[in-house]
């Protein structure tokens, strides 16, 4: 899967969203100071172009939604992200996060309990194999 700009991430976190829309419809999402219509309206169709995004016509107007999901975009760019970064190693990236000093007491907490969590669903699959 091909890695999104800064800005067709930005549209697509919007379609993502929103669901569908117009380029009307994205451009009230994005935040100040906004690009101009026909920048917007290119970005989605280099989207369309690379395969993130489909449209349905009314005439003149199109009405853009996403073909690839938001949770499949994320798994394949941060699997990218891991290899490229941190030597394949989930272990590793949690690890530089876990040492920034900005994570709270209370979200290392959350992030233990997830991946006990998790832990715990593996070892009943497991069992039950």
């Amino acid at each position: 899967m091909k890695e999104l700009t800064k800005a067709e991430a930005q549209v697509m976190q919007i379609l993502w969203k929103i669901k569908k829309g117009f380029v009307n419809d994205i451009m009230e999402h994005l935040a100040e100071p906004k690009p101009a219509y026909n920048t917007v309206s290119t970005i989605v169709r280099i989207l369309e172009k690379k395969g993130f995004v489909s449209h349905k016509s009314y005439g003149k107007s199109h009405e853009y939604y996403p073909i690839v999901e938001q949770d499949n975009y994320t798994k394949g760019f941060l699997q990218h992200f891991t290899k490229s970064y941190f030597n394949n190693s989930f272990s590793q990236l949690i690890s530089f996060f876990a040492q920034d000093k900005n994570i709270s007491l209370k979200e290392l907490e959350e992030v233990k309990n997830m991946i006990e969590n998790e832990m715990q669903k593996k070892t009943n699959s497991k069992q039950k194999s």
